[in-house]
């Protein structure tokens, strides 16, 4: 480290499946699978004057780790199994679910929790961890219910080298997480880095879809291009509610956004908005049908939906978004691809003009040309 501290991590690994199965002709075997099953220990930092003591310090830390071993190894294996497994069922309440794909861009929903699997599989669960304080434990929540300008930038959906098909070994596997740390620290997102497992599902969906958290409100701000896809994200931490949020398409193929939340604690009102804000906000419940949003289109273009706690701040929205005009999605599109280009008409045009200017002269050349046989028979 740069200023000469040293940092001491102790982790203990326990892997509980076997490298070999048999399985016999017509037997049921029932097995769950994980992930190695790590504990962090200790961690500690030396700083510089504590540099004599580097081999008293180790001494201790040892001695920490045989003693909590000691601990894991007189757990109940059931009671682990069932933590293990409610871990897992806990922080797939949040996720991303591929509904309808129309392109080949598009990630399926097998590979995106695959990927996900990969990256919480290798990042730690501070949340988890019984020996934290309550005051820590507070601050990591806070940082998932309102995780400050994450995520910035263009949605990751499209994104292959984030969302990979496919991963066959354990250094792909790597380098795809230093790449969405990466790609977070750069976002707006360390706060939710460091909350671990849960604020990575936290960036990871938010990211998907292109939602940023601003100082006072959440903006979905996904490419009114690409919403021919249907697909949803489920359990977005804002302010200790979760929030669902699906792009759906109509009868017609329209795209319309359907909102619903899903209440914690105690309830908070929510509000909603969709592109411009220039409808009054409507507040979001929890009832099962939810809300839905038409898709609007500003020029110049702005985030599709803003949610946010404070009803006077969406209603000021309107006056400082400062756009020309508001489309719906169809019209938008319209004007984007108004169809074919002005040469292929011009084309046409040119060929349909030609073709008759040469069968007017096969006509002329057949009646009126040299040697064109007479139009009526003489009776003589």
């Amino acid at each position: 480290m740069s200023d000469d501290r040293v940092r001491i991590h102790v982790e203990a690994s326990v892997v509980s499946v076997s490298s070999s199965l048999v399985f016999f002709r017509n037997s049921v075997q029932k097995m769950c699978t994980s992930t190695p099953y790590s504990i962090t220990m200790k961690t500690r930092i030396i700083g510089p004057t504590e540099g004599g003591k580097l081999d008293e310090t180790l001494s201790k830390l040892r001695e920490g780790v045989k003693r909590e071993m000691v601990d894991v190894l007189r757990a109940n294996v059931e009671e682990l199994m069932q933590e293990h497994q409610q871990a897992w069922v806990d922080l797939f309440i949040s996720g991303v679910e591929i509904r309808k794909i129309t392109d080949a861009h598009t990630p399926s929903s097998r590979t995106v929790n695959n990927t996900l699997y990969y990256i919480l599989s290798t990042s730690t669960a501070p949340l988890l961890d019984q020996s934290l304080t309550a005051e820590e434990h507070e601050r990591l929540e806070s940082s998932l219910n309102y995780a400050d300008h994450c995520f910035s930038g263009h949605a990751t959906m499209h994104a292959e080298n984030l969302w990979p098909e496919r991963l066959t070994n354990v250094a792909q596997i790597l380098q795809l997480v230093n790449l969405w740390n990466l790609t977070f620290q750069k976002r707006g997102c360390k706060v939710l880095v460091a909350a671990g497992t849960h604020g990575m599902m936290q960036g990871m969906v938010l990211s998907f879809g292109g939602l940023q958290f601003t100082e006072n409100h959440l903006q979905f701000q996904a490419d009114p291009d690409v919403l021919h896809n249907s697909y949803s994200l489920r359990g977005i931490h804002y302010n200790k509610d979760l929030i669902n949020l699906a792009v759906l398409q109509d009868a017609e193929g329209k795209p319309f956004l359907h909102v619903s939340v899903k209440p914690q604690e105690k309830p908070v009102k929510l509000y909603a908005c969709e592109a411009g804000c220039m409808n009054e906000p409507v507040e979001l419940t929890s009832e099962l049908r939810g809300h839905t949003f038409p898709v609007m289109v500003t020029q110049p273009i702005t985030p599709l939906l803003y949610i946010s706690t404070d009803l006077t701040h969406l209603q000021d929205l309107r006056h400082t978004m400062h756009v020309k005009a508001i489309l719906a999605h169809e019209d938008h599109m319209a004007k984007q691809y108004p169809g074919l280009p002005f040469l292929f008409w011009f084309s046409v045009a040119s060929l349909i003009t030609l073709f008759h200017l040469f069968l007017f002269k096969l006509i002329y050349n057949e009646y009126c040309g040299p040697g064109a046989k007479p139009l009526f028979r003489s009776k003589v």
